[in-house]
């Protein structure tokens, strides 16, 4: 049996409604470690975008720099990451090759993704790990014009890994990319905008004993228990105010699976209220509190000065929004992406 810790979409540098989360992702990570610690696992795996953009700032790469240290030091287990759709696997990629003796294993281009990592003593476990690929690098890895979807590029890989898989031991897919049926969020970028829907299968990783996958932010599996999205560490966006944010912890054996999820507490919650100004200012919908709070007013006449006088209670206010036809239109906007997203590319096109 092998235990494994599985967390994705750290997004260090992030920047939410103006404000840098450097310091909430520090002390959330930290909480990681306490994770590990008491959990002892046989490995960690992180599924993907560590940073939030290609270039990121330098707190964030201070932040990663630290927490991978520290991690390797202090448990001296396998620490393994791929690069997703955020991340630059050029400046992830540096100094890779020297991590290893570390057992740090940062894999960010497609070619590495065929030969596992191995670990455990008892029973082996073969780890496999696919960074985030555009279909466009598949087609050239494998020199195969046929390749132009997610889809087809996910499935060439997968065959080419199933070939040479050992079936006696516990096969492992760490993956970063949009499973079929998943539930996204505002704070998730769409992987591919133009030409093909980024969607995959989710039949494609039934060979594997365990599926760890990044990219969406909420916490959930998809199809099948074992293939599953840890979520992120943080809340990144309102429309996440009412998700829990964990990590995964698994123990994998050949027969079963035990998988449980361990919430994170963070040093400041993201909140969404709703309701009369009135009401909000005297606390009683909320009490006064330090957590990073939205608002959506539901007043219809002029309001003198909202922001300055709900900052008094709410220091950490980010985002204040009246009730108006932009809401209607919001969902409307939501339903006609809904409707979007079922139609075939033919019907796609005779809309347009």
């Amino acid at each position: 049996e092998m235990k494994i810790i599985h967390t994705a979409d750290w997004h260090l540098g992030k920047i939410v409604h103006g404000l840098h989360m450097t310091e909430d992702q520090a002390y959330i990570l930290e909480e990681l470690v306490r994770i590990i610690e008491q959990e002892n696992p046989d490995a960690v795996i992180v599924a993907g975008d560590l940073y939030d953009r290609a270039i990121p700032p330098k707190e964030a790469v201070d932040l990663l720099d630290n927490i991978f240290t520290s991690i390797s030091k202090k448990f001296e287990i396998p620490l393994i990451a791929i690069s997703g759709n955020h991340d630059s696997p050029n400046r992830l990629r540096f100094g890779s090759s020297l991590f290893r003796k570390h057992q740090l294993h940062l894999t960010t281009h497609l070619e590495e993704a065929f030969t596992p990592i191995r670990i455990g003593t008892s029973e082996t476990a073969h780890i496999y790990t696919i960074p985030y690929t555009e279909p466009f690098e598949a087609r050239q890895y494998f020199e195969d014009d046929t390749i132009t979807t997610h889809q087809q590029a996910m499935e060439r890989i997968i065959n080419e890994i199933t070939n040479k898989m050992d079936p006696s031991a516990i096969n492992i897919l760490v993956s970063h990319a949009f499973i079929r049926g998943g539930s996204e969020t505002d704070s998730e970028e769409q992987l591919t905008m133009v030409g093909n829907t980024p969607s995959i299968d989710s039949r494609l990783f039934q060979p594997f004993d365990y599926i760890a996958l990044g990219h969406l932010h909420r916490s959930q599996y998809i199809d099948d228990e074992k293939i599953r999205y840890s979520g992120s560490i943080l809340k990144y966006s309102f429309s996440e105010a009412k998700d829990t944010k964990s990590v995964t912890v698994v123990d994998v054996s050949k027969a079963e699976k035990k998988i449980k999820q361990i919430p994170l507490q963070p040093k400041r919650d993201l909140k969404w209220i709703s309701g009369y100004f009135d009401e909000i200012i005297t606390g009683s919908i909320l009490p006064p509190t330090e957590d990073y709070i939205g608002i959506e007013l539901l007043d219809d006449g002029q309001l003198i000065d909202p922001v300055s006088k709900l900052r008094t209670i709410y220091p950490n206010l980010l985002h204040l929004e009246k009730r108006t036809m932009k809401n209607d239109n919001r969902t409307t906007e939501q339903e006609s992406i809904r409707k979007k997203r079922e139609m075939s590319h033919e019907e796609l096109f005779a809309a347009f």
